[in-house]
């Protein structure tokens, strides 16, 4: 390489359990020479880094994490599977005609019809626990445990004895390769080490039975980790499977099967009845009725024709369509989403950082504790040696903060991956904390609480002057313009079948109107009060605009300099849960507010109907001032389109876009709302609040192990086979815990 900065690198890491995993991968790359931002995801099970040229080769890398016991592999190639799953090899594929779609009863199969000649590439899928690496070191130290009891009972305790100590190493001489790795690089405080030194204490002072009984307890709970962690993966794993590995690629007027990821922006696919659709893309060809709810969790199926954009993972319903690819398979709908909820996982929460370091401090302090366990009462108060170096061993083992760390990640990657099936996104610890104290929620109007669909209601014109002629100065002007009042004055001169005049070197005024130059004078489309500055509107106009936003309806004047046209009346209806979401809110002890640039009668009528508090006449500029005001009484939650909102989005405690998986949606603001529904705003309060209570269950729970073996381990009344359940127990129930967030359901109110 002849670049000099760094690149960034990825690689997929399999076989991490828990967070103890993540930091030991962590830790023992960012020794190396030239690498820097080191950042392992433990759901999404991947490692990136910057890398400089020239000081560490990514091979070097990849055998520091495979000596700790992982597998590895850039991103993009299969990682061995030590412990969850294994990918199986592609599967050959048969190719289809065109002809095949002219069938006249495959363009009326059933929605859940598959072509017998197209087959869909197997899933991931999990493997059984005793198939795996760590599943067969359980299945032989528990048999060598059993053959132990078996000579004991058969011959002799010292013939018995004999056989745990070779039980015990036979197990014990992985963890310790491992532990003596970990030591290598800086990492003595592990649980592989706190485990050797405790098994081999415990053979010194002849305790051969518990110490294999402790080994075997281990990797027990490490197989049980895995399948705990394989669990809470399948939610972004099922995600991914939404979409067809194959597609259906037209070539030369022919179409043959093809990988869904090798096609390109540009190529056609053909869709069959039940089949899902393999990329984002355009209808150039067909109607049929579309299930979005894989993807946007839709209810109802939609009706999608020549011209209409749909996403991969949908699934076509009724009759064959014909697709432009308009996004790489990369870059679509459900990856996207996949990738920022991947991504979220290395946001991490103020409270995951602050356990972070505790452990930190946690588990020295125990090796600590347990040394002087073992040495004070014999030195200083004549106990026996054997006794007390017993109980400072089975302390030992209560230092692994495995539940304790595991117990935010694991709340988290669950809590992120329900929301995302559900069309809520939150882009990662942070923002669900954040959200968890949400005491206000502030909604932009238009396309948030209202369709953001404006039809227009009245054409005024003023006299002289023709409804034809109002309308075609009008659409001049908003030519071009994608605001959702523009889009309604264009709609009803399409509809009016006028031929719109051409216009140069139109300008948006923010928070007042559109000027353009339509043939060889200036024209504007602005709001009453703007006009009445600038002689656009006369006096009788202004009081028909008065009463008519009276009726909830939003006034445009069209006017020419010192020339007024007349008015053009709209009006945008609330969405039907509009009402019912801010009712919601106020259940949840949350209150709302819109924020509308709209005139204060035309937002005082919509918000009366909806018993939300309104501001209104906001410019951008007041919209952001409004949210510091708000923020100062609380915290914040800012719900608008992610684009005109984008300043008081930023300013917001949360900010959260709307939209049906859009760009805007996915990558603006902290969380997006896909399904464009009202209810989904309380929907993403209540799931932040519900992952925010079950790591606090988690905590709980972890720390109040720890603190009652750690006093009975003192006390003699527990051992070390107690210890290590209590640890691994404790880390299976953390993440079972966590894994009920999978199955919560936050669109249902409480």
């Amino acid at each position: 390489m002849t670049v000099e900065t760094t690149e960034r690198r990825e690689w997929t890491v399999t076989g991490m359990d828990c967070a103890a995993c993540m930091t030991k991968v962590t830790r023992a790359v960012e020794r190396l020479p030239g690498v820097s931002d080191v950042r392992v995801a433990l759901m999404a099970e991947r490692l990136s880094l910057n890398l400089a040229p020239g000081m560490t080769e990514p091979e070097t890398i990849e055998g520091t994490v495979r000596k700790l016991g992982f597998g590895i592999a850039p991103k993009g190639q299969q990682a061995p599977r030590k412990k969850a799953f294994v990918l199986p090899d592609a599967m050959p594929v048969p190719q289809a005609s065109t002809s095949e779609v002219q069938d006249g009863s495959r363009a009326t199969a059933p929605m859940r019809h598959k072509a017998p000649d197209v087959q869909e590439a197997p899933a991931e899928r999990e493997t059984s626990w005793h198939q795996t690496g760590k599943g067969r070191a359980v299945i032989l130290t528990g048999a060598l445990l059993s053959v132990a009891w078996l000579v004991e009972l058969l011959t002799s305790a010292e013939a018995g004895s004999w056989a745990f100590v070779a039980a015990c190493l036979t197990g014990l001489v992985p963890v310790a390769r491992r532990a003596f790795e970990a030591l290598r690089m800086g990492q003595p405080f592990t649980i592989e080490g706190l485990m050797t030194i405790a098994a081999t204490g415990a053979l010194v002072i002849g305790a051969a039975e518990e110490a294999a009984l402790v080994i075997f307890l281990f990797a027990v709970g490490e197989v049980l980790e895995g399948v705990a962690a394989g669990k809470a993966r399948e939610g972004i794993r099922a995600l991914a499977n939404l979409v067809p590995k194959i597609a259906l690629l037209e070539v030369g007027g022919q179409t043959r099967t093809v990988p869904a990821e090798m096609l390109e922006i540009g190529q056609i696919v053909l869709v069959r009845p039940g089949d899902r659709i393999p990329a984002d893309g355009d209808i150039i060809e067909g109607t049929s009725s579309i299930d979005e709810s894989p993807v946007t969790g839709k209810s109802m199926p939609a009706t999608r024709s020549v011209g209409d954009s749909v996403s991969a993972g949908s699934i076509n319903a009724e009759a064959a369509l014909r697709i432009r690819v308009t996004r790489e398979p990369s870059d679509n709908t459900i990856a996207r989403i996949i990738r920022l909820v991947e991504e979220a996982e290395e946001a991490r929460a103020p409270t995951e950082r602050f356990i972070d370091r505790f452990s930190r401090v946690y588990m020295p302090a125990v090796i600590a504790l347990s040394a002087l366990v073992i040495v004070v009462p014999p030195l200083a108060f004549g106990q026996d040696w054997s006794t007390w170096s017993y109980r400072g061993l089975a302390l030992l083992l209560i230092g692994c903060p495995c539940a304790l760390v595991i117990s935010v990640p694991a709340s988290i990657a669950s809590a992120l991956s329900s929301g995302a099936k559900r069309g809520l996104l939150m882009k990662g610890g942070a923002v669900i904390e954040a959200a968890a104290k949400t005491t206000h929620v502030a909604f932009d109007k238009t396309g948030t609480l209202t369709r953001g669909k404006p039809v227009v209601t009245d054409l005024i014109p003023d006299s002289g002057v023709s409804e034809t002629e109002l309308l075609i100065m009008a659409a001049g002007v908003e030519t071009g313009s994608n605001h959702p009042l523009a889009q309604a004055i264009l709609r009803a001169a399409k509809a009016a079948e006028i031929v719109v005049p051409a216009a140069r070197d139109a300008r948006t005024v923010a928070g007042r109107g559109v000027e353009a130059m339509v043939g060889e004078a200036k024209a504007w489309v602005s709001s009453p009060s703007h006009a009445a500055e600038i002689g656009g509107i006369d006096a009788a106009a202004g009081q028909r605009a008065t009463g008519l936003e009276e009726e909830g309806k939003t006034v445009v004047a069209v006017f020419r300099a010192r020339q007024p046209l007349g008015l053009i009346a709209m009006r945008d209806e609330p969405r039907e849960d509009a009402a019912g979401a801010v009712r919601q809110l106020s259940a949840l002890g949350v209150s709302a507010t819109m924020l509308t640039g709209d005139n204060p009668r035309t937002a005082a009528a919509i918000a009366g109907n909806l018993g939300i508090a309104f501001r209104a006449g906001m410019l951008p500029e007041d919209k952001l001032t409004a949210i510091r005001d708000l923020n100062r009484q609380g915290s914040v939650m800012m719900i608008g389109d992610g684009i005109n909102d984008a300043p008081a989005l930023k300013e917001a405690r949360v900010g959260v876009s709307m939209g049906s998986g859009t760009d805007v949606a996915l990558e603006t603001a902290d969380g997006a709302i896909l399904r464009d529904r009202v209810t989904d705003a309380p929907a993403l309060i209540r799931l932040a609040r519900a992952t925010m209570g079950n790591i606090r269950q988690n905590v709980t729970l972890a720390l109040g192990l720890k603190a009652v073996f750690l006093v009975t381990s003192v006390l003699g009344f527990t051992g070390l086979w107690i210890a290590i359940l209590a640890d691994t127990g404790a880390t299976v129930l953390v993440t079972l815990n966590a894994l009920r967030l999978l199955r919560f359901d936050p669109t249902k109110e409480a």
